[in-house]
């Protein structure tokens, strides 16, 4: 017993952490913060370590190079990290209330009505990257709400929550097309870049955005942790472990659907890290789905796309959505193929 988990002490308080899951979890931070300083070196203009943190702590001599890393990358770096831990803390907190590797925000429609919000935006209203942004969180927060009264049936159930949302999207989805098909020229061509999901045009604006918003957000979450991990148990259960369910469950859709509307807002729809980070952490763990693990691995999918979504048609640069699509359909088959089995075996 000893040997799977590792107890931490302070004062009077004990903690009892599976070995396993501390060491995935740590593998998982180093990996994503590797990735993120790698988005530090590598570009048309390659820099060397030394002249990154140089450039970093202000003492570069360089300042061709402190202009590329203090201006280009290292927002780049901050927003993919942001971003992808938004989606993947996003992924985990839908998962565990729904108890479906399915309910994911791009499988129940969230991420959609933040891009049906964008979209009106950028094609009815014609504003710009702030209109852009606003548009995506009010049409997520719109879609949550539509979700959640549809399914809701004297309390809201996890095989609800993703038929219902599955429906929604579907929904949204087509009038998502209906918009760009109406729209003129520029206005299309512009919604067709920003619905790739691209971190190209990343500044810091959209990275303090999304840190800001994580820093309420995240501590939110893990207050919460401990009820939603009784929740994955059943709402008897819970219920007798004195879990307000339904105010709870309420909370971290709020929760889940602000983080995914921001991260939406910041970079377009990201493909499928919500639906694949908090399974490929509980993999590597082999333990239930923890919110702060599937926040990391989200970090680490992002970050990973990104840096292939810049160098594999170098100089050319495709859409970090594009990569995490393609990645995220092979996932999403292998994911029901498994199901499949599950239930035929």
């Amino acid at each position: 017993m000893s040997r799977r988990y590792l107890v931490a002490r302070v004062g009077d308080f004990s903690m009892r952490l599976p070995r396993r899951g501390l060491i995935a979890t740590l593998g998982i931070a180093l990996a994503a913060l590797a990735g993120a300083f790698a988005m530090l070196l590598i570009g048309d203009y390659p820099m060397s370590p030394a002249q990154v943190f140089g450039s970093l702590l202000g003492v570069g001599e360089d300042a061709l190079a402190s202009y590329f890393v203090t201006e280009l990358r290292l927002p780049r770096a901050i927003t993919a990290l942001a971003v992808g831990a938004a989606l993947g803390l996003s992924g985990g907190i839908f998962q565990s209330i729904s108890n479906n590797p399915l309910g994911s925000p791009d499988v129940i429609g969230f991420t959609t009505g933040s891009a049906t919000g964008a979209l009106i935006a950028i094609i009815v209203i014609g504003g710009g990257p702030a209109t852009t942004a606003s548009g995506a969180l009010i049409g997520g927060f719109a879609t949550a709400i539509v979700v959640y009264l549809l399914a809701w049936r004297q309390g809201l159930t996890g095989t609800r929550l993703v038929l219902v949302g599955i429906g929604t999207a579907a929904v949204l989805s087509g009038l998502n097309s209906l918009l760009i098909t109406r729209a003129s020229l520029d206005a299309a061509q512009t919604a067709a870049q920003w619905l790739a999901g691209s971190l190209n045009a990343s500044t810091s604006v959209e990275a303090w955005l999304v840190t800001g918003c994580l820093g309420v957000l995240v501590p939110s979450a893990l207050v919460l942790g401990r009820p939603l991990r009784m929740l994955t148990f059943g709402d008897d259960i819970a219920i007798g472990a004195g879990v307000a369910t339904e105010r709870v469950r309420l909370w971290l859709v709020v929760i889940g659907v602000c983080l995914v509307s921001v991260a939406t807002a910041a970079a377009g729809p990201i493909a499928f890290v919500a639906l694949a980070a908090p399974q490929l952490a509980a993999r590597l763990s082999r333990a239930e789905i923890g919110l702060g693990s599937s926040a990391l691995m989200g970090a680490f999918l992002v970050v990973a796309s990104d840096i292939v979504a810049q160098r594999l048609f170098a100089p050319t640069q495709l859409p970090v959505g594009v990569v995490t699509g393609a990645l995220g359909g092979i996932y999403l088959i292998w994911l029901l193929a498994m199901q499949w089995r599950r239930r035929t075996a």
